[in-house]
């Protein structure tokens, strides 16, 4: 077995690592990963009516908007050189039901917000989750049969909320449900139905998290919630079982894969990354960002340093891009 030498051929005082980092020049020059705009999708909250916004309680500067007042806030995401967006609904209580019908509305808040961001925004990727849990009455993202999660007859579900989507201009569908042969069945179905062009980004490893909380508040699934997803989110203490969902998630016509959630997890990153050589992203998720948000507006932690940090260390563990609710922020700072 050979070895390759390794780079430190040299010795101090002939070699001094700090010579590279004296100017700020030279870092730049030398620098092995670069964080751009285009490495980031926003994901928004929209609500229906209009001429209304809500603040996310959990989460501090993130707001849902309704579709007439969306489009102002994309198109500055996308004059910002943000490439994508991803669209996530707080559907009212009295829209959930067991079988998740407003799920598959042609006309529900999200196909209705997809539709207008499309018309007056077309330059921008749009991104629509494909699950129910924002839409059933028990807050899990498939149907139940008493305390059991129905993988197969969810099956059908997912794909009838995948064409409405699909239909209304979605560019992007992203599952992550995590039912077992959702993308299969996602892709026979958009190929079938004349979707061929449309892309799927699979939540390939999306892990049985404590990080998710705020999201619960902010698409309003958090009252609703029965119990707790382990039999079929991933456990959080493996790895082996990420790589084998991943497999199957492209070897069933993936374009594209992400890791949930993000910073607990860039080891995962790393390994799918350098395993698969596919578009890999990955979600700094809710709580992710209200821990963050948490400490800054204590002053315990500096925004303009922590934040861009913290997205830089998903591009050093392999990410090709990041959905963070920091995307509009960090894309300014970095357009200044």
């Amino acid at each position: 077995m050979t070895h390759r030498p390794h780079a430190a051929s040299s010795a101090f005082p002939a070699l001094r690592m700090r010579r590279n980092r004296r100017t700020a020049w030279s870092r730049a020059l030398v620098r092995e990963n670069t964080l751009t705009a285009h490495d980031l999708i926003w994901p928004v909250f929209v609500i229906e009516g209009k001429n209304r916004t809500e603040a996310v309680a959990s989460m501090p500067g993130v707001t849902r908007y309704s579709v007439d007042l969306i489009i102002d806030k994309v198109k500055e995401a996308a004059d910002l050189g943000i490439p994508a967006i991803a669209l996530f609904p707080n559907t009212p209580r009295e829209r959930r039901t067991e079988d998740a019908r407003e799920a598959f509305n042609a006309d529900n808040i999200v196909c209705q917000a997809v539709r207008a961001i499309r018309k007056a925004v077309p330059e921008i990727g749009i991104m629509c989750d494909v699950a129910l849990d924002p839409y059933t009455s028990h807050g899990h993202d498939g149907l139940m049969e008493g305390d059991h999660i129905l993988n197969d007859e969810t099956l059908e579900a997912l794909v009838k909320q995948t064409l409405v989507q699909a239909e209304s201009g979605c560019d992007i569908i992203a599952p992550s449900d995590m039912m077992d042969g959702r993308i299969g069945r996602i892709r026979a179905a958009l190929e079938t139905q004349g979707h061929e062009h449309v892309q799927i980004m699979a939540y390939s490893a999306k892990y049985a998290s404590g990080f998710y909380g705020p999201f619960r508040d902010a698409v309003g699934s958090s009252g609703t919630l029965k119990g707790d997803k382990r039999t079929y989110q991933m456990d959080p203490a493996n790895t082996d079982e990420a790589i084998r969902e991943v497999a199957l998630d492209i070897a069933e016509g993936a374009d594209m894969v992400m890791v949930k959630p993000g910073m607990p997890y860039l080891d995962i990153v790393r390994r799918v990354k350098e395993t698969f050589m596919v578009p890999t992203f990955a979600y700094q998720v809710s709580g992710e960002y209200a821990m963050i948000m948490a400490a800054c507006n204590n002053g315990w932690l500096d925004p303009k340093k922590v934040i861009p940090e913290a997205l830089m260390s998903f591009k050093r563990a392999g990410a090709d891009g990041i959905l963070t609710y920091f995307a509009v922020e960090v894309a300014k700072g970095l357009k200044g």
